[in-house]
């Protein structure tokens, strides 16, 4: 099997690389070979062609910008990788900012109605509907990635990156929302059972642990694990994308029917590899 891991170098795409070493003959061009986001169409074609996956794995997408910015990094990827590899298996990233606000208590599910808050949200369902209208696609709907390599424009890599600085006091927006923390090496898991499957069912997966803690809890574990004893403020906004959701939670059973996964690593193993990476 060959398989083209686009977006290798990205937080979620390094693991990625990893979970997928020993799957096939495993191709990763850097952005100086092609950039998906702002290269030409032709030019992903050809870099087709020569490789001749039978497999192609997306982590490439933005999660802030311009809505024209979002639409291109996350939407017109899909259409992209739609457009230059019709006989490959396609694999992307999608997001759970595709539910958008949700009842407090209730596990989402793939089949759920779509009402995104913002224009992340928007343009990772554009992506997953242009996907679910080809054969041999599959979009995974990311909850809330974490673990070694965490990026600052997460909360928890925040949070990291002011316990590495020293800070003796940290500095947050609000808290309260409850989050589906979801680790990074699962979700590398998940997109390796959908490359290797003999047969995928559906065209969209949630990638998700299940359960839903409240960031403060999280936060609280991260700066217990770092041994940080000062105070956190809660001051401010949250980010635009995810503001207006106090609550989200995956409703994991459809992968594990279909594909035999679950996550491996629970919230306090996360946790630990986001402080030991730091």
């Amino acid at each position: 099997m060959r398989i083209l891991l686009l977006g290798s170098s990205g937080f979620i795409g390094r693991h990625v690389r990893h979970a997928l070493a020993d799957a096939g003959d495993l191709i990763c061009p850097g952005r100086d070979r092609y950039d998906l986001i702002n290269g030409e169409l032709d030019d992903l074609r050809a870099l087709v062609r020569v490789e001749r996956p039978d497999a192609v794995v997306c982590c490439v997408g933005a999660l802030t910008g311009t809505p024209g910015e979002l639409m291109r990094a996350n939407a017109m990827v899909a259409a992209k990788l739609l457009e230059s590899a019709p006989d490959a298996r396609l694999v992307r990233l999608g997001s759970a900012g595709e539910y958008g606000a949700v009842p407090e208590g209730h596990a989402v599910a793939e089949d759920d109605r779509l009402e995104p808050v913002g224009a992340y949200g928007v343009s990772h369902a554009a992506g997953t509907r242009l996907f679910a209208l080809a054969s041999n696609t599959v979009s995974l709907r990311v909850f809330n990635p974490i673990g070694a390599g965490q990026p600052a424009e997460n909360v928890l890599g925040r949070v990291a990156a002011q316990l590495r600085a020293g800070h003796t006091e940290l500095s947050l927006g609000p808290l309260g929302a409850y989050r589906d923390f979801v680790d990074v090496r699962d979700v590398a898991s998940l997109i390796r059972a959908v490359v290797v499957a003999d047969d995928v069912p559906h065209p969209v997966y949630n990638a998700g642990s299940g359960r839903a803690v409240t960031v403060r809890e999280a936060v609280e574990m991260l700066a217990r694990e770092a041994g940080f004893t000062g105070e956190i403020k809660e001051q401010g906004a949250g980010p635009q994308r995810s503001a207006a959701v106090t609550w989200i939670q995956a409703d994991i059973t459809r992968a594990a029917k279909d594909l035999g996964w679950a996550p491996a690593h629970n919230l306090s193993a996360s946790i630990k590899s986001i402080w030991e990476d730091a």
